[in-house]
């Protein structure tokens, strides 16, 4: 069974909270108090038992709660490898074709790296060509729409097409 941190933090809290409760009766309740003593409060096998049961189900909480912490550090390192970071622009790569068909696309992960990918469209033909990309450079010669690809998506979340 999976559980959101939220739900575990705020099992941890009811379980010290149950917790509080159960040793303010306990230390508060009748018979409790042996009657003119001022030394530590006897356990008796029964509220022993049940501060146990809670030491058990407190260490199962935060076990859980260190298998989740360490789940999502290995799901951040994962992410920081996935394309994250998309810009896209448009352009009328001839004069005599119009529609602004072709494009260049960057698609990077969090640190820059990917790939840009252009389409020049003419009237009789289609290239697509593609270049590595590294920390945002390239060791290709880059056309000016890609390297506004490029800086379009470091830049963040913006319009994803821009006329170029």
């Amino acid at each position: 069974m999976d559980l959101s941190t939220k739900t575990l933090s705020a099992l941890v809290l009811i379980s010290l909270g149950l917790s509080a409760v159960a040793v303010f009766f306990a230390v508060m309740g009748p018979g409790s108090r042996r009657s003119g003593s001022d030394g530590p409060i006897p356990l008796d096998d029964d509220l022993q038992a049940m501060f146990d049961g809670y030491a058990r189900h407190i260490q199962r909480v935060e076990s859980a709660i260190r298998k989740l912490a360490a789940e999502s550090k290995r799901q951040n390192m994962i992410l920081k490898g996935a394309v994250q970071h998309v810009g896209m622009v448009r352009y009328d790569a001839f004069d005599d074709v119009g529609g602004r068909l072709s494009f260049s696309c960057a698609l990077l992960d969090d640190r820059g790296d990917g790939v840009v990918i252009t389409s020049i469209n003419g009237r009789q033909d289609t290239r697509v060509y593609s270049k590595p990309i590294s920390a945002g450079q390239s060791s290709h010669n880059l056309s000016e729409e890609e390297v506004a690809a490029i800086q379009q998506a470091n830049a963040g979340p913006r319009k994803a097409v821009s006329a170029g």
